[in-house]
């Protein structure tokens, strides 16, 4: 299918689409007169990287990950051992993320309950 019947049938735009191939999460075939050709897995393909972006994974940790996916039906779900710690890895970053943002909004709350005292 060309990229327009992609777009329509994922209700991701054409413009999405091509980034998700510049990132190397999809790999359409080209035809002799350079239209991208998607086989029909390119609509699961999509679901599975929006899900992936939507947990706060990178693309580059998309591309590392997606080809190890597999749905279960409810979730997905890694194949690969390598690829399980990987995601692991990357829960316990975006834990260390969560921790300092919760400490600077408590910085920022307090800089701005100090301030409403001072008034």
């Amino acid at each position: 299918m060309r990229i327009g019947e992609l777009s329509r049938r994922t209700g991701l735009s054409t413009r999405a689409l091509r980034y998700y191939e510049e990132q190397a999460l999809l790999q359409p075939q080209r035809q002799s007169s350079g239209y991208r050709d998607y086989d029909e897995s390119a609509v699961e393909s999509v679901r599975r990287i929006r899900i992936l972006l939507a947990a706060g994974l990178s693309t580059r940790v998309i591309a590392e990950v997606l080809p190890c996916m597999i749905d279960t039906g409810r979730y997905l779900a890694p194949t690969c051992e390598e690829m399980a710690d990987d995601l692991r890895a990357e829960l316990d970053r975006m834990k260390r993320d969560i921790d300092e943002r919760q400490a600077a909004r408590a910085i920022l709350e307090s800089i701005l309950a100090a301030g409403s005292h001072a008034k």
